[in-house]
């Protein structure tokens, strides 16, 4: 299972956070509820693409003496399942489906120089598709009194919803009350985001 590690700032802070077991060590078991700090059990390796950063990060694991099962704190700034930060994703969906600026044009807003035409395509798709719920979920954390587009379609609601109330604090909201992925989980997980027994192999992203 994965929880967010709480953190905002450049990614040399996050390799200097991390080295530390203790700074965000879980008090309880999100799986099983036992009541006792989990035991740190390690790191995984993962690729992250951000504007100022293109590599490997390391992602802290913790082990419940209880169920035996892991916990991952997954930084904040990144989706799980994606090779892309956040930040990145969502100046390339706003270019494209907000602003309605080419392919190419998105991706260079977007910061990057060089994307596969197919992974900003399969990014839409999964936004199109989320949008809906997505836009009755962030209700919540609007503005009282906040002015709607009664005409807006979903996609471009959502947007603005996303624009204004911000992108990593939605995702916070989304992914830790009600375990929500921004872009949608694929149809090869099941909403806690861990792999099903019975389930294809996931498309690459």
């Amino acid at each position: 299972m994965q929880m967010l590690h709480p953190f905002a700032g450049p990614i040399q802070r996050y390799f200097d956070e991390i080295a530390d077991p203790d700074r965000y060590r879980p008090d309880h078991c999100p799986q099983c509820g036992a009541k006792h700090p989990l035991t740190g059990h390690g790191f995984y390796y993962r690729t992250l693409v951000d504007a100022a950063f293109d590599g490997v990060i390391r992602v802290r694991r913790y082990l419940c003496r209880s169920c035996k099962r892991t916990v991952s704190l997954l930084p904040e700034f990144v989706l799980p399942w994606l090779r892309f930060s956040i930040s990145v994703i969502a100046l390339f969906l706003v270019a494209r489906l907000l602003k309605g600026l080419t392919l190419v044009a998105a991706v260079r807003a977007a910061g990057e120089t060089v994307m596969p035409y197919q992974r900003g395509q399969f990014w839409i798709r999964r936004f199109q598709k989320q949008a809906p719920a997505l836009s009755l979920a962030l209700v919540p954390l609007e503005t009282p009194g906040h002015p709607r587009d009664p005409v807006a379609d979903f996609v471009s609601r959502t947007l603005r919803m996303l624009e204004s109330i911000g992108w990593i604090v939605a995702h916070r909201f989304l992914f830790s009350q009600l375990r929500v992925h921004l872009l949608g989980w694929p149809a090869c997980l099941i909403p806690t985001g861990r792999r099903t027994t019975l389930a294809s192999e996931c498309p690459a992203p």
